[in-house]
Parts: C-alpha cells; structure tokens; sequence
C-alpha cells in the first residue's frame, strides 16, 4: 500500500511529460526512393574515387567498411558502399 502511494505520484509526473501526437498526414505517404540510385547503377565496380567527380543534387553517405551508421528512412539519401579495396560495391537510396 505503502509503495503504490511513492509510484502514483511518479506516473502522474511522467504522464504530464509526454508531448501530444502529431497529426497524421492526409493521404497516402510515398515512400519510394527519390535519390537517382537507379541512374546511377554503374558505378558498381569502380573505383570510390570516381565519388568526388559526381554531381549529385542529392544527400549523398558514403559508406566504408566497419563505419557507423544511421537507421533512419530517407528516400532522398543516396548511399554508396564502398569495400574494403576501395571498389564501390552497392548504390541505393535511403
């Protein structure tokens, strides 16, 4: 009984912090890929130093073996692996 009367005051608290949703967006949400990932498609097997002669409008991450990175969608984001000899090996959006 005890306990239960130090917990509800904590959860009122927590209740108060949290924020209210965000409307949802009328209409369907497009999620395809926007980057030009498919033009780009024959860069696999060059070598990653053709990357900084590239003119792309887009965000571009350039991704090495071992590298940190983040989950987070976005279409519109061009990724480029490169291996570990320095070959590009993969191109795709998000």
């Amino acid at each position: 009984m005890i306990r239960s009367m130090f917990l509800l005051p904590g959860l009122v608290a927590l209740a108060a912090c949290q924020s209210p949703l965000a409307p949802s967006p009328s209409g369907p949400i497009d999620l395809t890929p926007t980057c030009g990932a498919d033009q780009l498609q024959g860069l696999i097997g060059q070598d990653a130093g053709i990357i900084a002669g590239l003119d792309i409008d887009a965000p571009l991450r350039v991704l090495h073996p071992g590298m940190a990175v983040t989950a987070d969608y976005s279409p519109n984001r061009l990724n480029i692996l490169v291996d570990e000899n320095g070959l590009i090996t993969r191109v795709w959006c998000v």
